[in-house]
C-alpha cells in the first residue's frame, strides 16, 4: 500500500522534470537565437588569387556605421553580375568554389561578409543582414555604375531568405534562392517539434511571406538529400511564387549535402545556372 504515494511522487517529479526543461529550453531558445543561426568565422582563409582570379578588396560602409569586407571579382566580358549573399557559417573566403563557377560563366561577382564575418564589424542580426545586402547592391549601382537589370541576386541558405529581402525591395534582373527555406519559424519546428516555434522565433527571415510579391525570374535550388534544410521548404517556395504569373519560375534538382551538393551535382548545376542566365541576358 505505500508504494502508491511512492509512485505518485516519483510521477509528479518526472513531469516537474520534463515540464522544467521544456520550459528551459524554450527560454533558452528565445534569449539564444542569434548563436543558435549566426556561426561567423574572421580568419580569411584564402582569395580569389588563390584560383588564379583577379579582384578587388573591397570596403563598404552601411547606413548604421559598420563596415563591410566584400570581393569585387570581375569578368573581363561580364554577361551579368551576380551579388552573392552566401549562407550563415564562415565567410566569403569559404566561397571559392562558388566564386569559380560564376567566373567560368562569365559573371562578374560581389560577394560581402555580413556584419561580424570575416574582417566586417558589428555583430550580425536580421536586419543587419538586411542592411549588409542592401549596401552591396547599392555599391554596384552607385559605385559600379551597374544597372537593376543587369544584376542577378544570388542567395545560398541563410542568404537565401537574405536575398529574397533584397529582391522584393529591389527587383534585379533575376534571383537564385539556393537551399534556402521557408521561415526560421518552420526551420525551429523541423528541429523542435515539441516547441511553439513561432511563439519563440524573435529572428523571422519569412521568405513564404515575401516570394509571392516577388517580380523577376526566379530558379529555385535544393538537394533531396539536404541534411540541414528540408528539399519541401525550397519546394513549398516555388509553389508559393507561382502564384507570382508574370515572370518564370523554375527549379533545378540537385544531389549532395547541404554543404557539397552544387560540387557533388556538377555539370547538371552549373548547365541549370547558365540556362537560367542566358534565358535572363537574352530577354
Amino acid at each position: 500500500m505505500r508504494l502508491k504515494p511512492i509512485i505518485q511522487r516519483a510521477f509528479k517529479a518526472i513531469i516537474f522534470i520534463i515540464i522544467s526543461t521544456w520550459i528551459l529550453l524554450a527560454i533558452f531558445i528565445y534569449f539564444f537565437q542569434p548563436k543558435l543561426i549566426f556561426f561567423p568565422h574572421n580568419e580569411i582563409e584564402a582569395t580569389p588569387a588563390l584560383i588564379s582570379l583577379q579582384y578587388e578588396d573591397i570596403a563598404l560602409t552601411t547606413i548604421d556605421g559598420e563596415v563591410l569586407s566584400a570581393w569585387w571579382i570581375p569578368h573581363p566580358e561580364a554577361r551579368a553580375t551576380i551579388l552573392f549573399l552566401h549562407g550563415n557559417a564562415g565567410n566569403i573566403s569559404h566561397r571559392l568554389d562558388s566564386i569559380n563557377i560564376f567566373h567560368q560563366l562569365g559573371m562578374s561577382v560581389l560577394i560581402i561578409d555580413y556584419r561580424g564575418y570575416g574582417k566586417s564589424t558589428g555583430k550580425p542580426s536580421e536586419q543587419g543582414t538586411y542592411i549588409d545586402a542592401e549596401t552591396g547592391w547599392n555599391y554596384l549601382i552607385n559605385e559600379k555604375n551597374i544597372q537593376s537589370n543587369d544584376i542577378i541576386i544570388f542567395g545560398r541558405s541563410l542568404g537565401g531568405a537574405v536575398a529574397t529581402w533584397l529582391a522584393e525591395k529591389h527587383p534585379p534582373s533575376g534571383l537564385i534562392v539556393e537551399s534556402s527555406f521557408t521561415s526560421v519559424a518552420d526551420v525551429g519546428k523541423h528541429y523542435y517539434p515539441y516547441l511553439p516555434t513561432s511563439l519563440l522565433a524573435r529572428i523571422k527571415y519569412s521568405s513564404i511571406d515575401r516570394i509571392a510579391k516577388i517580380k523577376t525570374p526566379t530558379l529555385f535550388i535544393h538537394s533531396k538529400n539536404d541534411e540541414v534544410i528540408p528539399y519541401t521548404y525550397s519546394k513549398q517556395l516555388f509553389n508559393e511564387a507561382l502564384k507570382e504569373t508574370t515572370t518564370a519560375k523554375s527549379f533545378l534538382d540537385i544531389t549532395g549535402s547541404h554543404n557539397n551538393g552544387f560540387l557533388l551535382t556538377g555539370k547538371q548545376y552549373i548547365d541549370g545556372l547558365n540556362g537560367f542566365i542566358t534565358d535572363i541576358v537574352h530577354q
